[in-house]
C-alpha cells in the first residue's frame, strides 16, 4: 500500500473557527443522542400500541446498538482513509433515512428492522465526532471541549425522555412522531456542517476495508444475543440449541479475529487494542456502556410500567441522572484541562459508578421516589465523569493518523458492552417478570393463562387486579437487574486502577521521535512511554510539540 497522501496544507482552524465547527459536530452528536433517549420513556407505550412483547421491547433498543457496535469500527476506519466531513454526513443521511422508515413501522418486526438500519447511521455520528473533534483540538485541550460534549449529552438525555413522553402524552401527535422530530434537527446539521467544518483530507492508494472481519463480529454477536434473549424460556440453558448457538458464535468471534490479525486495514486494529491503555479503556468503556444504555432503558420501563407514571412523568423523573451527567463532565472536564491528569478522574467516576448501580439494586415497587433520584444522580456523575474520558485517554496514546482507528475501537466496545447488557439485562427482566407474574396471580387465584395478554406490554386493556400485579413484577425485578450492572461495573474500577498515569500532551499530533519511541515502548511493556510528561516539558532528544 502506498503511503498517505494529503491534500494542501491548510492553516490552522482559529478559536472561533473551531467553535463554528464544534456547533455542527456536537449538533451532530445531539441528534443522535436524541434518537435513543426520544424513544426510552415513551417505547412502552410503542410496543403496547404494536401489541409487541417484553422480548420485543429489548429488540427494538438491542437491534440499534447492534448494528451502530457492528459499523463504528468501520466509520472510524474510512475516516482514516478519507474525507471526515463527508463520512459524517453519509451518516446524517443514513440516519435520516432509518428514522423515517422507523416512524412508518406498522410492526414491532418491522420498527426492530427499521431501527437496525438507523443505528448504522447511529455508528457513523458516533464514532466520526469524536473522531473530527480529535483532528481540530490537541488532547490537553479537549478536556475543556468534553465539557460542551457533556452538555450536549446531557440535554439530549434530559430533554429526549421529556420530549418522547410529551409526544406520546399528545393525541394529535402520537408515537410515530418520536422518529419523525430529528429529522429538521439533522437537516439543520448537514447545512451547518458543510459551511463551518474544514478539516484535511487523506488518501490512501488500493485501500481495502475489512468487510469480512466486520461481518463475523456482527454475526457472532448477533447469535449470542439472540441466545441470550431465548435461553432458559424457549429452550434450557443445557441443551442442543445452547451448544449450537454459544459454539457457533465463538467460532464466528474467532474466525473475526484470525481474519483481523491478517487484514491489511483491519476495522478492530489489533495492534492498537492490545496497547495497555486501549486495552484497560476498552474494560472501562464495557460498564459504562451498559450504564448509558442500561439506566436509560429500563428505568423509563421502571417509572411507566413498575410505577404507573405517564410518559411525560418518566421523562421528569430521569432528570436527576442527566444532570449529574452534565455536572460532572463539565466539571471533570475542566480540571483535566488546567491539570492535564486524566487518571484520577477515571477511577473516582468508575467508583461512584458502582455505588449508583448497588443504590439503584435497592428499588423496588414502592421504594421512596426521593432515593431512586439520588441513586440515578449518583449514576450519572459516574457516566460523566468516565465516558469521554476513556476515549481521551486513548487518544492520547496515538498518532493523528489512527485517531479514527482508536476512538471508533472504544466506542465499538462501549456500544458492545451496551448491546449486551440491554439484552442480558432485558433477558433477566423479562424472565423474573414472567416467574413472579404467574407466582402473584396464582396466590390471587386468577388463571395465568391468557390473563397478562400472551406477554404483551400493552397492559392498559387488562383488568385492574391484573395490572396491579404486573407493575409491582416490573418494579421489584428492575432492581435485580442493577445489582448484575453493579457487580459488572467492578471490572471499570479495575481496569481504571490499572491504567498509567499521564499527562496529556498539548499538540493534536505526536512528534516524529515520539512515535518511534513510543513503538518500541509498547513492544517491551505494553505501555504508551510518550506521554508520562507533557509534549513540551523540553526532554532531552525530544523536539517541543507542534500543531498538524
Amino acid at each position: 500500500m502506498s503511503a498517505p497522501t494529503t491534500t494542501a496544507a491548510e492553516a490552522p482552524m482559529t478559536h472561533r473557527q473551531t467553535l463554528e465547527a464544534l456547533s455542527g459536530l456536537l449538533l451532530v452528536l445531539f441528534v443522535a443522542m436524541i434518537s435513543g433517549t426520544v424513544v426510552s420513556t415513551a417505547l412502552p407505550k410503542i410496543i403496547g400500541a404494536l401489541n409487541g412483547s417484553q422480548t420485543q421491547y429489548t429488540w427494538v433498543v438491542t437491534a440499534t446498538l447492534l448494528t451502530a457496535t457492528a459499523t463504528t469500527p468501520i466509520w472510524g476506519k474510512l475516516a482514516d482513509l478519507f474525507n471526515k466531513k463527508t463520512l459524517v454526513q453519509v451518516a446524517i443521511v443514513v440516519f435520516l433515512a432509518g428514522s423515517v422508515v422507523s416512524g412508518f413501522s406498522q410492526s414491532a418486526g418491522q420498527l426492530i428492522a427499521a431501527r437496525a438500519f438507523q443505528g448504522i447511521g447511529v455508528g457513523g455520528l458516533q464514532a466520526l465526532v469524536q473522531v473530527a473533534i480529535a483532528a481540530m483540538i490537541p488532547p490537553r485541550e479537549r478536556g475543556r471541549y468534553n465539557g460542551y460534549l457533556g452538555a450536549v449529552m446531557a440535554v439530549a438525555t434530559v430533554g429526549g425522555p421529556l420530549l418522547g413522553g410529551l409526544i406520546v402524552d399528545t393525541s394529535w401527535l402520537g408515537w410515530r412522531w418520536c422518529f419523525f422530530v430529528g429529522v429538521p434537527v439533522a437537516a439543520i446539521a448537514l447545512v451547518l456542517l458543510q459551511l463551518t467544518l474544514k478539516l484535511p483530507t487523506v488518501r490512501r492508494d488500493n485501500v481495502k476495508i475489512d468487510y469480512l472481519g466486520a461481518s463475523l463480529i456482527a454475526a457472532g454477536v448477533s447469535v449470542l444475543l439472540i441466545w441470550i434473549s431465548f435461553v432458559d424460556s424457549s429452550f434450557a440453558w443445557l441443551s442442543w440449541q445452547t451448544g449450537a448457538m454459544v459454539g457457533g458464535a465463538l467460532l464466528l468471534l474467532a474466525l473475526a479475529t484470525w481474519v483481523e490479525s491478517r487484514a491489511a486495514e483491519p476495522v478492530v486494529p489489533l495492534a492498537i487494542v492490545r496497547q495497555r491503555t486501549t486495552a484497560l479503556a476498552i474494560l472501562g468503556s464495557l460498564a459504562v456502556g451498559m450504564a448509558m444504555f442500561g439506566g436509560a432503558v429500563f428505568l423509563g420501563q421502571y417509572f411507566q410500567i413498575g410505577r404507573g407514571y405517564s410518559p411525560t412523568e418518566a421523562g421528569l423523573l430521569t432528570i436527576p441522572m442527566m444532570a449529574g451527567v452534565l455536572g460532572s463532565s463539565i466539571i471533570a472536564g475542566r480540571m483535566i484541562t488546567k491539570s492535564g491528569k486524566v487518571k484520577p478522574y477515571i477511577v473516582v467516576g468508575s467508583v461512584i459508578l458502582v455505588i449508583g448501580f448497588g443504590m439503584l439494586g435497592t428499588v423496588s415497587h414502592d421504594t421512596s421516589l426521593v432515593f431512586v433520584g439520588a441513586a440515578m444522580l449518583v449514576v450519572g456523575v459516574g457516566v460523566g465523569m468516565t465516558m469521554q474520558n476513556l476515549v481521551l485517554a486513548v487518544q492520547n496514546t496515538v498518532p493523528l493518523r489512527d485517531i479514527g482507528a482508536a476512538s471508533s475501537t472504544v466506542a465499538f466496545f462501549r456500544s458492545l458492552g451496551g448491546t449486551i447488557g440491554v439484552s442480558v439485562l432485558g433477558a433477566v427482566l423479562a424472565r423474573q417478570v414472567s416467574d413472579q407474574i404467574t407466582r402473584d396471580l396464582t396466590a390471587a387465584g386468577i388463571p395465568a393463562s391468557g390473563s397478562t395478554g400472551g406477554g404483551s406490554l400493552n397492559i392498559d386493556v387488562l383488568p385492574e387486579p391484573v395490572q396491579n400485579i404486573i407493575r409491582a413484577a416490573y418494579g421489584d425485578a428492575t432492581g435485580h437487574i442493577f445489582i448484575i450492572s453493579a457487580a459488572i461495573a467492578v471490572v471499570g474500577i479495575i481496569a481504571a486502577l490499572l491504567l498509567k498515569p499521564v499527562t496529556l500532551r498539548s499538540s493534536i499530533d505526536l512528534p516524529d521521535p515520539a512515535k518511534s519511541a513510543a513503538v518500541a515502548a509498547d513492544a517491551v511493556d505494553g505501555a504508551p512511554a510518550f506521554d508520562q510528561t507533557p509534549v513540551d516539558a523540553g526532554r532531552p532528544g525530544r523536539p517541543p510539540s507542534a500543531g498538524v
